[in-house]
């Protein structure tokens, strides 16, 4: 079943998380649509911009944890879901994050990925990995501290709370907060103003930003997955996971 979903028009694509019936939360199958998806994008001339989005009443609302975790290839599997952090960043184009509804772990780990972000009102974060014996693996160990500073990301992913769209905007999260629901009509109006520039000015500028972080990013990510690996089916991790499994 499709995972995925991808609209293109007027040089704008956008690309829908496509589990609504489980808040698109990530299971191995949405990991290969998303990459082949941005896979599909990066290859083509005629978009000039990226929307990343959810179908449904939520963004993304992290892994699925209904999903049996695979008894082998763990390492394969925590770098899959790391290399949407790498294709959104690898993308010539500029991508929006357009979040509303939960944005929690891996979700707000995608959102982290792109370039800008934009969070309608009732968007949540929260990054509650630790308190469920877990460890964050989308770049987050690199990407939070960037954005909102080390003492702030700190108190993010160990206390592991939730935050909502204006307190993200406030400390440098998301860009811009809008109404529920004038986010997509903003993210494919914002999209299509990028798309209108010159393509090789937008690359450029994106790729001269993201030199400096990604030059550390790829050691973060290796330490996130064998951080990821000491914490897997631990005893801690089945005894916090229940709220989220069962939500």
């Amino acid at each position: 079943m499709r995972t995925v979903a991808l609209e293109i028009a007027e040089g704008v694509a956008v690309v829908s998380l496509d589990r609504p019936q489980r808040l698109n939360a990530v299971v191995p199958a949405l990991v290969d649509d998303l990459i082949a998806r941005l896979d599909e994008i990066g290859s083509r001339e005629d978009v000039g911009a990226v929307v990343l989005t959810g179908a449904g009443r939520a963004f993304c609302a992290g892994h699925d944890l209904k999903e049996p975790t695979p008894p082998d290839g763990s390492r394969s599997r925590l770098e899959r879901i790391q290399h949407v952090t790498r294709r959104l960043r690898a993308l010539p184009q500029p991508v929006i994050a357009a979040v509303h509804g939960y944005a929690i772990g891996a979700g707000a780990e995608f959102a982290l990925g792109c370039d800008l972000v934009l969070a309608a009102e009732d968007a949540v974060f929260a990054f509650p990995e630790a308190g469920l014996g877990l460890s964050v693996t989308g770049g987050a160990s690199r990407l939070l501290p960037l954005l909102v500073g080390p003492l702030r990301a700190k108190e993010l992913l160990l206390l592991g709370e939730r935050v909502g769209a204006r307190q993200a905007h406030e400390m440098g999260l998301v860009n811009r907060v809008v109404p529920p629901g004038e986010l997509r009509k903003t993210a494919v109006a914002m999209a299509r103003d990028l798309a209108s520039k010159p393509s090789s000015a937008m690359t450029l500028a994106k790729r001269a930003l993201d030199a400096g972080i990604d030059a550390s990013l790829d050691a973060a990510l290796e330490l996130e997955v064998g951080h990821a690996l000491l914490t897997e089916n631990t005893a801690d991790v089945a005894a916090s996971a229940g709220w989220f499994r069962d939500r």
